[in-house]
C-alpha cells in the first residue's frame, strides 16, 4: 500500500493549537500511535514471550512512554539520562533494555541496580560490568553481535563491518566465556544492523544470522540463550511512492526462520522506535517570506535545530500546505529555516502549491528523530510537544524560553 498522506487534523485545529501553542510545534496522534503498537505487538503475537522495547532515543516525551507502556512496550535506553527517566517514571527493570556503547561503569551500576537487562556491546566492557556487578546477581544479560562482511548495512547505519557497534563471533565468545561465571540467569543475543530498511527479507537474514550464531556460542562456551534481541530498523515509507512497511510479511519470515531452526524456546525481543511513532508525529511551522534569489526559497519559522534529518541525512519528508491540499502544484521551492547553515534545508526543489506569507505548513513522518535531536545552535529555542486527542490536544512538553537558555551559563 502506498503512502496516506491524510492529515489526522484540518486547519481549523491545527490554527486553534498554533494560536494556542504557537509555531514551530510538534503535534502528535495518540490514536494513530496506539493503532501502530497493537500492529506490531499482533503481527508478533506467535513468538513466545515477544516483547517490543520503544527505543526511548526516538521519542523520549514522558507522555508517549506512558501510551506505550499501557500497550504493553518495554522500552530500550541507551544512556544514563535515559535511565533516570525510567527510575522516575517507576518503570521496572523487567520492562528496560539497556543498550549503550562506551558505557562506563557507573552506568552499569545503574542499570543493575534498576534490574534492567544490559546489554554489552564490546569485549573491553566485561572488566567493568563485572565489578559492577560484583557477587550480585541480574535476571538478564545480553551482548551485541556485529556480523562484519557477512551483513551489508544502509545508508543511515552504515557497513557493519566499518560500525563501531557490536563484536565478532570471537569476541562474543571471549566474552561470554567470563559472563557465565557471573550471578545472571538468562542470557541472550542483540543485533541491531540497519535502520529505517523497508526490505521484508534484510530482517530474515539478520534473524538467520543471529540464529547461526546463537548455535555456535552455546557450542563452544556451554551456556544456553534464553532470548535474542532482533534489533529495530523497521522501516517507514517517507516518500509518497514507497510502500508500507509490511510487517506482517517480516513476521512471517521471521517465524519461518525460527521453526527451521528449531528454536521456537527463545524468547524474541524487538526494539523498533521509528516504526511505532514515526508516521504520527507532525511538524507545524508557518511561512514568513517567498525569497526569489537564484532559486525560490520559502522561508519558514522552523530550523534545522528542530528537525535535523533532512540536514544530516539528505531524508526526505512530505510536506503539506494546509488549506491548500486541493489546489494545484504550481510551484517550486526550496524550503528553508534561519540558522547560519545552507544546509539548513526541509526541502529542495519541492513541488508546493502557491504558498503565502502566514501559511501553516506541516512536516510529516516526525514522530521519531525528530524533536529528539533538536539542539540550540545559534541560540535557537526547542518547541513545545503537543499531544490530539479526541480532536483536542494538550501540551506534553513546554517550548523552550530564552531563560532556559541561559540558565546554565555562568555569566562572571
Amino acid at each position: 500500500m502506498k503512502k496516506d498522506v491524510t492529515l489526522p487534523f484540518d486547519l481549523r485545529t491545527v490554527k486553534r493549537l498554533t494560536e494556542k501553542f504557537g509555531t514551530p510545534l510538534y503535534v502528535y496522534d495518540e490514536e494513530g500511535i496506539r493503532e501502530q503498537a497493537r500492529g506490531l505487538s499482533k503481527a508478533f503475537s506467535w513468538a513466545n514471550g515477544h516483547r517490543n522495547f520503544f527505543a526511548v532515543k526516538a521519542t523520549p516525551t514522558p507522555a508517549i512512554l506512558r501510551i506505550l507502556q499501557e500497550e504493553g512496550m518495554g522500552f530500550d535506553c541507551s544512556s544514563r539520562t535515559e535511565l533516570l527517566m525510567m527510575e522516575r517514571m517507576k518503570v521496572p527493570g523487567k520492562d528496560i533494555f539497556y543498550t549503550s556503547n562506551n558505557t562506563p561503569k557507573e552506568d552499569f551500576e545503574l542499570a543493575i541496580k534498576l534490574g534492567a537487562t544490559v546489554n554489552i556491546d564490546d569485549f573491553a566492557q566485561v572488566p567493568g560490568f563485572m565489578e559492577a556487578l560484583g557477587s550480585g546477581q541480574l535476571e538478564n544479560l545480553a551482548a551485541r553481535y556485529n556480523p562484519g562482511s557477512k551483513k551489508a548495512g544502509n545508508h543511515i547505519i552504515g557497513e557493519p563491518k566499518n560500525a563501531k557497534f557490536g563484536m565478532s563471533t570471537e569476541a562474543l565468545i571471549e566474552s561470554f566465556s567470563y559472563l557465565k561465571k557471573c550471578n545472571i540467569k538468562n542470557f541472550g543475543l542483540h543485533a541491531m544492523v540497519a535502520s529505517n530498511e523497508l526490505n521484508p527479507k534484510y530482517f530474515e537474514d539478520t534473524v538467520k544470522l543471529i540464529l547461526n550464531e546463537v548455535k555456535e556460542i552455546e557450542q563452544r562456551v556451554g551456556i544456553t540463550f534464553r532470548f535474542i534481541n532482533i534489533g529495530g530498523g523497521f522501516g517507514v515509507n517517507y516518500k509518497t511512492n514507497e510502500e508500507e512497511f509490511d510487517i506482517d510479511k517480516v513476521s512471517e519470515l521471521i517465524h519461518l526462520a525460527v521453526l527451521a531452526a528449531n528454536r521456537e524456546d527463545l524468547r524474541i525481543f524487538t526494539e523498533c522506535g521509528r516504526y511505532v511513532t514515526g508516521p504520527h508525529g507532525y511538524l507545524l511551522t508557518k511561512a514568513r517570506y517567498v525569497m526569489r534569489k537564484h532559486k525560490t526559497y520559502l522561508g519558514v519559522d522552523a530550523s534545522m535545530h528542530n528537525l535535523m534529518r533532512p540536514g544530516m541525512y539528505s531524508a526526505y519528508h512530505h510536506i503539506t500546505v494546509l488549506g491548500r491540499e486541493e489546489e494545484t502544484i504550481t510551484r517550486s521551492y526550496d524550503v528553508v529555516g534561519s540558522l547560519c547553515e545552507n544546509n539548513d534545508k526541509f526541502a529542495i526543489d519541492r513541488q508546493l502549491p502557491w504558498v503565502q506569507p502566514g501559511d501553516i505548513l506541516a512536516i510529516h513522518d516526525v514522530g521519531a528523530h525528530g524533536h529528539a535531536m533538536g539542539f540550540n545552535y545559534n541560540g535557537m529555542l526547542r518547541s513545545a510537544e503537543v499531544l490530539m486527542s479526541n480532536g483536542d490536544g494538550r501540551l506534553i512538553r513546554k517550548a523552550e524560553t530564552a531563560d532556559d537558555y541561559f540558565r546554565n551559563l555562568v555569566w562572571e
